[in-house]
């Protein structure tokens, strides 16, 4: 008796949907996603065991490194090309166009008034030199009797949006006292209400 041949045929899967599908879901979430500046301070913040979310838009960070240095940014770049104008307005910075363009797209700033004009003169890589050194950093210090730069830069970023949550996030080695001056400086003006960003504490860390 002869064997009985089966017939092969080639199967052929249409990736057409899929490659579509691909593309939909990779197009969503790129429209949908927060990116994260590369911020030039970096700081190793305390553990806590609180859950509270910090809005991830219109939010002022203050940033304090474990040296008691203060930085800020901003999450909306509109509005840091707004802050800066009105500060070089209000502070006579003497800046022009293309240096506050430049201020806008930097992650954080964290120079004093007298040198921000030379430092957005500078490269990118002179620049992240310039503001890990340690003439960097916001001055708490008021000005004759006045508000502190420091002061000034919260009044003008709550100008521009009085809905603007002001978040902290310190390094784990940052002296009390530097950041009870912060506090302080936020207390005097009436702003009593902010974040403290922390890690969530897991249950090795007990």
């Amino acid at each position: 008796m002869g064997k009985l041949k089966i017939k092969k045929s080639d199967v052929w899967i249409d990736m057409t949907p899929m490659s579509d599908v691909m593309v939909l879901l990779l197009t969503f979430f790129m429209l949908t996603s927060t990116f994260v500046k590369n911020e030039p301070v970096k700081v190793n913040q305390p553990s806590s065991v609180s859950e509270i979310k910090v809005p991830e838009q219109n939010v002022l960070n203050i940033i304090v490194n474990n040296e008691g240095k203060v930085f800020m940014g901003m999450d909306n770049q509109n509005n840091m090309l707004t802050l800066i104008q009105d500060m070089n307005d209000e502070a006579n910075l003497g800046l022009n166009a293309a240096e506050m363009k430049k201020f806008q797209t930097d992650p954080l700033w964290g120079i004093p008034f007298k040198s921000l004009k030379g430092y957005l003169d500078l490269p990118q890589e002179k620049m992240t030199e310039v503001i890990t050194s340690k003439d960097a950093g916001v001055p708490l210090d008021s000005i004759n009797g006045g508000k502190s730069e420091f002061q000034l830069w919260v009044t003008k970023a709550k100008a521009i949006n009085s809905d603007m949550t002001i978040a902290i996030k310190a390094d784990a080695a940052t002296p009390y006292e530097r950041i009870k001056k912060v506090m302080s400086e936020l207390q005097d003006m009436s702003e009593n209400r902010y974040y403290l960003i922390t890690n969530l504490k897991t249950g090795s860390e007990d």
